[in-house]
């Protein structure tokens, strides 16, 4: 495997730890609409899942430079 891959690589790791933010805050989401927990939980969970798209969405940018660079 050359640098490019591993460069790639690490770009798509990067990018599934803000994937993996929005999964976990969806399914508490989903936990205090079932269970009728205060909504101040879904709107923190909410929020985090706002910020972890903004992340993939740089992470993906780097992803897409980096692959114009080469």
């Amino acid at each position: 495997m050359n640098q490019a891959d591993n460069d790639i690589n690490q770009l798509i790791h990067d990018t599934r730890g803000p994937l993996n933010r929005i999964s976990m805050q969806a399914e508490l989401i989903k936990m205090v609409l079932e269970n009728d927990m205060p909504k101040e939980k879904a709107l923190v969970a909410v929020n985090k899942i706002i910020m972890a798209c903004q992340d993939c969405s740089k992470s993906l940018q780097d992803i897409t430079e980096f692959l114009q660079a080469k």
